[in-house]
Protein backbone atom coordinates (compact mmCIF):
# COMPACT_ATOMS: atom_id res chain seq x y z
CA UNK A 1 0.00 0.00 0.00
CA UNK A 2 0.92 3.60 -0.72
CA UNK A 3 1.29 5.94 2.04
CA UNK A 4 -1.20 8.98 2.20
CA UNK A 5 1.88 11.68 1.71
CA UNK A 6 3.23 9.88 -1.17
CA UNK A 7 -0.41 10.23 -3.27
CA UNK A 8 -0.52 14.07 -2.07
CA UNK A 9 3.27 14.59 -3.36
CA UNK A 10 2.24 12.81 -7.03
CA UNK A 11 -0.82 14.91 -7.35
CA UNK A 12 1.07 18.02 -6.31
CA UNK A 13 3.20 17.32 -8.79
CA UNK A 14 0.90 16.62 -11.00
CA UNK A 15 -1.27 19.78 -10.56
CA UNK A 16 1.71 21.99 -11.17
CA UNK A 17 2.42 20.49 -14.17
CA UNK A 18 -0.62 20.83 -15.87
CA UNK A 19 -0.57 24.25 -14.78
CA UNK A 20 3.14 25.07 -15.97
CA UNK A 21 1.79 23.16 -19.48
CA UNK A 22 -1.43 26.00 -19.33
CA UNK A 23 0.96 28.97 -18.82
CA UNK A 24 3.35 28.10 -21.70
CA UNK A 25 0.41 27.67 -24.18
CA UNK A 26 -1.26 30.81 -23.42
CA UNK A 27 2.21 32.99 -23.96
CA UNK A 28 1.89 34.82 -26.77
CA UNK A 29 4.42 33.79 -29.95
CA UNK A 30 7.63 34.73 -29.85
CA UNK A 31 8.14 38.20 -32.02
CA UNK A 32 4.24 39.51 -31.41
CA UNK A 33 2.85 42.00 -29.18
CA UNK A 34 2.90 41.40 -25.53
CA UNK A 35 0.30 43.81 -25.27
CA UNK A 36 -2.73 45.13 -26.16
CA UNK A 37 -1.99 47.85 -28.59
CA UNK A 38 -2.63 51.61 -27.47
CA UNK A 39 -5.91 53.32 -28.47
CA UNK A 40 -5.58 55.98 -31.06
CA UNK A 41 -6.16 58.64 -28.79
CA UNK A 42 -3.34 57.82 -26.26
CA UNK A 43 -1.28 56.62 -29.87
CA UNK A 44 -2.13 60.60 -31.16
CA UNK A 45 -1.25 62.43 -27.64
CA UNK A 46 2.19 60.34 -27.68
CA UNK A 47 3.41 61.28 -31.27
CA UNK A 48 2.03 64.84 -30.50
CA UNK A 49 4.28 64.86 -27.19
CA UNK A 50 7.38 63.22 -29.74
CA UNK A 51 6.93 66.49 -32.51
CA UNK A 52 6.84 69.12 -29.60
CA UNK A 53 9.76 67.96 -27.32
CA UNK A 54 11.65 68.21 -31.24
CA UNK A 55 13.13 70.49 -33.39
CA UNK A 56 10.04 69.52 -35.40
CA UNK A 57 7.56 71.20 -33.09
CA UNK A 58 8.22 74.87 -35.12
CA UNK A 59 6.51 72.77 -38.38
CA UNK A 60 3.47 72.70 -36.23
CA UNK A 61 2.33 69.23 -38.40
CA UNK A 62 -1.21 67.77 -37.92
CA UNK A 63 -1.96 64.40 -36.61
CA UNK A 64 -4.75 61.96 -36.61
CA UNK A 65 -4.54 58.58 -36.08
CA UNK A 66 -6.98 55.67 -36.87
CA UNK A 67 -6.91 52.07 -36.11
CA UNK A 68 -3.11 52.40 -35.74
CA UNK A 69 -2.88 54.23 -38.21
CA UNK A 70 -1.40 57.54 -37.83
CA UNK A 71 -1.79 60.53 -40.76
CA UNK A 72 0.40 63.32 -40.94
CA UNK A 73 0.11 66.67 -42.64
CA UNK A 74 1.85 70.29 -42.51
CA UNK A 75 4.35 71.74 -44.81
CA UNK A 76 8.08 72.25 -43.93
CA UNK A 77 11.22 73.93 -44.83
CA UNK A 78 13.20 71.49 -44.05
CA UNK A 79 13.61 68.38 -46.03
CA UNK A 80 14.82 65.66 -43.32
CA UNK A 81 11.59 67.15 -41.13
CA UNK A 82 9.43 65.20 -43.22
CA UNK A 83 11.50 61.47 -42.49
CA UNK A 84 12.25 62.52 -39.08
CA UNK A 85 8.10 62.84 -38.50
CA UNK A 86 7.64 58.98 -39.80
CA UNK A 87 9.80 57.72 -37.72
CA UNK A 88 8.81 59.86 -34.15
CA UNK A 89 5.19 58.39 -34.96
CA UNK A 90 6.55 55.08 -35.93
CA UNK A 91 8.57 55.38 -32.58
CA UNK A 92 5.10 55.79 -30.95
CA UNK A 93 3.78 52.66 -31.42
CA UNK A 94 1.78 53.60 -34.64
CA UNK A 95 1.51 50.49 -37.15
CA UNK A 96 1.23 52.56 -40.43
CA UNK A 97 2.06 56.13 -41.13
CA UNK A 98 0.73 57.74 -43.87
CA UNK A 99 3.04 60.98 -44.31
CA UNK A 100 1.35 63.71 -46.30
CA UNK A 101 3.75 66.55 -45.23
CA UNK A 102 4.51 68.66 -48.30
CA UNK A 103 8.16 70.21 -48.51
CA UNK A 104 8.13 73.61 -50.21
CA UNK A 105 9.53 74.44 -53.38
CA UNK A 106 12.34 76.45 -51.82
CA UNK A 107 13.38 73.78 -49.20
CA UNK A 108 13.50 71.11 -52.33
CA UNK A 109 15.98 73.47 -54.61
CA UNK A 110 17.92 74.15 -51.88
CA UNK A 111 18.67 70.55 -51.19
CA UNK A 112 18.97 69.79 -54.87
CA UNK A 113 21.51 72.31 -55.07
CA UNK A 114 23.70 70.95 -52.32
CA UNK A 115 23.34 67.35 -54.08
CA UNK A 116 24.89 69.11 -57.54
CA UNK A 117 27.39 70.76 -55.87
CA UNK A 118 28.23 68.07 -53.89
CA UNK A 119 28.70 69.37 -50.27
CA UNK A 120 28.19 67.22 -47.75
CA UNK A 121 27.39 67.72 -44.27
CA UNK A 122 30.63 66.98 -41.94
CA UNK A 123 31.64 64.22 -40.52
CA UNK A 124 32.17 64.49 -36.15
CA UNK A 125 33.68 61.56 -34.46
CA UNK A 126 31.95 61.33 -31.00
CA UNK A 127 35.30 61.20 -29.29
CA UNK A 128 35.71 64.36 -30.21
CA UNK A 129 32.29 66.00 -29.09
CA UNK A 130 32.36 67.90 -25.82
CA UNK A 131 29.97 66.61 -23.48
Amino acid sequence: MIPRHRIAALLAGWVLALAAQAQTQSRPAAGTAAGPAPADSALESAIRQRFARSKSAAEKFTVRVQGGVATIEGKTDVVQRKSAATRMAKAAGAKKVVNNVEVRAAARDKASANLATGRRRVQVKRSEVPR
